[in-house]
């Protein structure tokens, strides 16, 4: 058997170029992976989530000079000889613009406008009770408005707290504030987000039929920064309720009726630019600010008008046929139809919700 050499290495060595460039790529991924691991998390979702079981969809019929009677009758419900009291309940925090256009188009069918604040945000950081500072913008609502403060808690730099925990008190507080405002078995509760705004048509079936399911879910069409953005109608947390015993305050699936087209849903649609640094640090999703620069007021305005996600992350989907078609800027619409009327009766006022006006206060 022919012997080895002593001269002759047991295995090659790798070229040192090699072992260089290991050591730059292998950081690099190590680090790209932590960085970006929320969005390969998302990417990769259709993988390790599945979907919440469907809706049972009601179909929502509407139409202008159609009389409710009629409209009760094709929904396969009946008309009352009274219209039932509505309340409308909704958790606060900066979103002024937003409450004064769901105010003046629910105003005239709502009985209270239930409306509670807290004095810190979600993520534990204090905060103005803006509501209570700008309360006569609302004057023409005052004899409705039934407002409260909640308790929030300061949670310390570098706590670990939960904010949907911090947001589950502030609801569940709701409820003994609903009672003191009135309300009876029987009546009718919508229970959603200030920027989450049922329709008037929703909200006179509502008033108006006999044989409505006790609690369904509103079927929102989605807008992103304003009107000139229209996602989707994946808005569903929304509810009404024909209030008893066991109705509790809540932000989440709670039947399996989904009442379709029922009014607006507009995230994130602010007049300043500091009021989206705000909510972007404030509300439950704050860990979604990665790095320092996510809160530049220049990138955000970019990113406005572009109809870019703040958090430079990808759509939530659990297919990737979905994700791949939402991926990217969301498209701009240049209609304005069908939208709130007190948005298109006041245009010079909120000319920002609507297409070509992006452009945000720097104030």
């Amino acid at each position: 058997m022919a012997m080895r050499s002593p001269h002759s290495p047991s295995r090659r060595r790798p070229p040192k170029f090699f072992c260089l460039i290991l050591l730059i790529v292998a950081p690099t991924c190590i680090f790209g992976l932590l960085t970006n691991y929320q969005k390969i998390s998302y990417f990769f979702r259709p993988l390790w989530d599945k979907p919440p079981a469907p809706f049972i969809r009601l179909p929502h019929y509407y139409a202008e000079n159609v009389t409710v009677d009629h409209l009760c009758h094709l929904h396969g419900w009946s008309r009352r000889d009274e219209p039932r009291r509505v309340f409308d309940g909704i958790i606060f925090s900066n979103e002024l613009d937003m409450l004064d256009i769901r105010w003046n188009e629910l105003y005239p069918y709502v009985t209270k406008l239930v409306i509670f604040e807290a004095n810190t945000t979600f993520t534990g950081i204090p905060k103005p009770l803006y509501f209570a500072s700008n309360r006569g913008r609302f004057a023409f609502a005052e004899d409705k408005i039934i407002h409260d403060v909640f308790p929030g808690v300061i949670i310390p730099r570098g706590s670990h707290a939960d904010p949907f925990d911090l947001e589950k008190k502030q609801r569940v507080a709701m409820n003994a504030l609903l009672r003191r405002a009135g309300i009876s078995n029987g009546d009718i509760l919508i229970m959603s987000d200030t920027d989450e705004i049922p329709s008037p048509h929703t909200v006179k079936l509502l008033q108006w039929c006999d044989g409505i399911p006790p609690k369904m879910h509103l079927e929102l069409k989605h807008y992103m920064y304003s009107f000139e953005f229209p996602v989707d109608y994946s808005s569903w947390r929304a509810t009404a309720h024909i209030y008893g015993p066991r109705t509790f305050y809540q932000h989440s699936r709670q039947t399996n009726y989904l009442f379709s087209d029922a009014g607006w849903h507009c995230s994130f649609c602010f007049r300043r630019i500091e009021d989206f640094v705000f909510k972007m640090t404030a509300y439950s999703h704050a860990d979604r600010v990665k790095r320092r620069e996510f809160l530049d007021h220049s990138r955000i305005q970019k990113l406005i008008c572009r109809g870019d996600d703040l958090f430079d992350m990808l759509p939530e989907e659990y297919s990737f046929k979905e994700l791949i078609k939402k991926m990217g800027a969301i498209p701009r619409s240049t209609s304005a139809v069908h939208l709130p009327s007190y948005l298109l009766k006041n245009v010079d006022k909120f000319r920002f919700l609507l297409p070509g006006g992006c452009l945000r206060s720097q104030d």
